[in-house]
């Protein structure tokens, strides 16, 4: 595995785990209830927010990189900031609960569009 795989891996394991703490996020309150003991019950809401804004953060980091060491075309991936950014908008402004189901389905867009983006710009650098 080369350093471009590393990458790819890398941001589709934060997109990926950013679709688990979103749920977690939606179900703190009622896991604290039931004793069930999540990692986003054990960092806490703001911890939590944190961690999953931090997580599409590194995608989007990684987009840069890839398109330093691979190729120019890899910026494509940057096709999916805007849905990222509305999945993001529900967690920055606070919300709790089912309110956050739109970002499940959000960061899961965004993850299938910066595969398809990305993989057709490796594809087409050759």
């Amino acid at each position: 595995v080369d350093r471009v795989g590393v990458l790819c891996a890398v941001a589709m394991g934060c997109l990926s785990s950013a679709v688990l703490v979103a749920n977690n996020l939606r179900d703190i309150g009622t896991d604290a209830q039931s004793g069930k003991i999540t990692l986003a019950v054990r960092l806490g809401d703001a911890r939590t927010r944190t961690l999953y804004l931090g997580l599409l953060a590194v995608a989007g980091l990684t987009t840069f990189a890839l398109a330093l060491l691979a190729t120019p075309w890899c910026l494509a991936g940057l096709a999916a900031v805007p849905t990222a950014v509305r999945a993001a908008r529900p967690v920055r402004a606070g919300l709790l609960g089912r309110e956050l189901i739109p970002v499940l389905r959000d960061t899961g867009l965004t993850m299938l569009i910066w595969a398809v983006a990305v993989a057709a710009a490796l594809f087409l650098a050759g």
